[in-house]
């Protein structure tokens, strides 16, 4: 147990729940919005009235706030304190004394934990269990947490090969360097993305993307682009798996598919129902 304690102890990781917490000072109603309209759209619902949530590295706590808004019964935790301290910083906002919203730390490689938490109709970790340090036992572990007939939204970074690799050494350059180094590193993928986004437009013949644009700019899931940036570079530990590796590993485990969205360079996102066996 010693030994194994010293070894989590050196394994590289990046601070979410410190580029998460910076994230709060920007958040607003229309991002809520947009996080919630892309709930909808991933679980192909207009709400979540009865059902209960559990969010699996909760992050800033954004999804969380969106599930809950759209009402369902919302547990949250994340391994990192700050990422739970951000969390409850927008329950305290929006549902403070909410006895229907639980936030706590807590592991999903924990296989204790994990059995404490029941079972729920929507499981969501979106972009987290890729960096947990033991991916397929982490996505073994939420297998159980699925009530039958629930659904499982899960995105895992989609293995590019020789470029994943570069840049799973990349991130980890990234996180044993001094916050100089690191900054440098954010900023020139950030030049080389919105130069390949800006060629993009311009061969498409669409209007010109200025710098303040993408900086400020809004994705769908309500997120910052340079937070979201941020995260891409550091995000470590950092593993990848190809789309059709994810769907046999959890057809074996009695899901199927229910939507797939794929990605060459980032992350594919899945939507699997748990077959509900005692209907057989």
């Amino acid at each position: 147990m010693k030994t194994r304690k010293r070894k989590e102890a050196t394994i590289v990781r990046f601070e979410f729940g410190e580029n998460w917490t910076r994230f709060l000072s920007i958040l607003d109603e229309n991002r809520i919005v947009q996080a919630e309209n892309s709930l909808k759209q991933m679980l192909e619902v207009n709400d979540l009235d009865g059902k209960s949530f559990l969010d699996i590295g909760s992050g800033s706590g954004l999804f969380s706030l969106a599930a809950r808004r759209l009402g369902a019964t919302v547990h949250s935790f994340d391994c990192d304190p700050l990422c739970v301290t951000s969390t409850l910083e927008l329950k305290h906002r929006y549902f403070a004394d909410d006895a229907n919203w639980i936030i706590e730390q807590g592991n999903v490689l924990n296989r204790s934990y994990i059995k404490s938490l029941g079972q729920y109709d929507i499981v969501y970790s979106w972009g987290v269990l890729h960096h947990t340090g033991d991916m397929w036992q982490a996505l073994e572990n939420v297998v159980p947490l699925i009530a039958y007939g629930g659904k499982l939204a899960v995105s895992v970074y989609n293995d590019q090969d020789r470029v994943s690799l570069r840049w799973a050494a990349l991130k980890k350059f990234y996180n044993q360097s001094s916050r100089p180094v690191r900054m440098s590193i954010v900023l020139a993928v950030g030049v080389f993305r919105f130069f390949s986004l800006a060629f993009n437009r311009l061969i498409k013949f669409q209007n010109p993307l200025s710098f303040r644009e993408w900086i400020e700019g809004k994705k769908d899931r309500g997120m910052s682009v340079w937070h979201d940036l941020v995260d891409w570079v550091g995000g470590y530990p950092f593993e990848v798996a190809k789309p059709e590796t994810i769907f046999d590993f959890y057809r074996e485990k009695g899901f199927y598919l229910a939507k797939l969205k794929t990605s060459w360079g980032g992350c594919n996102e899945f939507v699997f129902t748990k077959e509900d066996k005692r209907k057989s």
